[in-house]
């Protein structure tokens, strides 16, 4: 499961071993200040939709990039019965993605915390 730490400007995204073999990356760091929106969600695994390149097991597990073709481009690294973090991006602020879309056991602590830290809705 992907580490996620709040500093005073960024939210960083430290992912495990398995996580970066799908995602082919170690980590992103994502500027508070390009945060639209931060939401909790109770299934993550419904979110991505689309093309995608990474690791996809139906209905058990999503880790990689969705949106290649259209729609949002999203990081992905959710799991089935595991609570949802959900980060819409300015992507002109963020980089590489419109939304990130993490499993995280206090996904709701994070995404109230997250939301206050970057002055936007959760």
């Amino acid at each position: 499961m992907a580490e996620v730490k709040i500093s005073r400007d960024r939210v960083d995204i430290e992912f495990s071993v398995w996580e970066r073999l799908c995602t082919g990356r170690g980590r992103v760091s994502v500027p508070l200040a390009a945060i639209d929106r931060a939401a909790h969600v109770d299934r993550p695994l419904r979110v991505p939709r689309g093309t995608r390149r990474g690791c996809h097991v139906s209905g058990i597990a999503k880790i990689g990039v969705w949106g290649l073709v259209r729609g949002p481009r999203r990081l992905v690294s959710v799991r089935r019965g595991r609570p949802g973090l959900h980060l819409t991006l300015d992507r002109a602020a963020a980089g590489d993605f419109d939304e990130i879309v993490l499993s995280h056991r206090d996904a709701a602590g994070l995404s109230r915390r997250i939301g206050r830290a970057a002055g936007v809705r959760a």
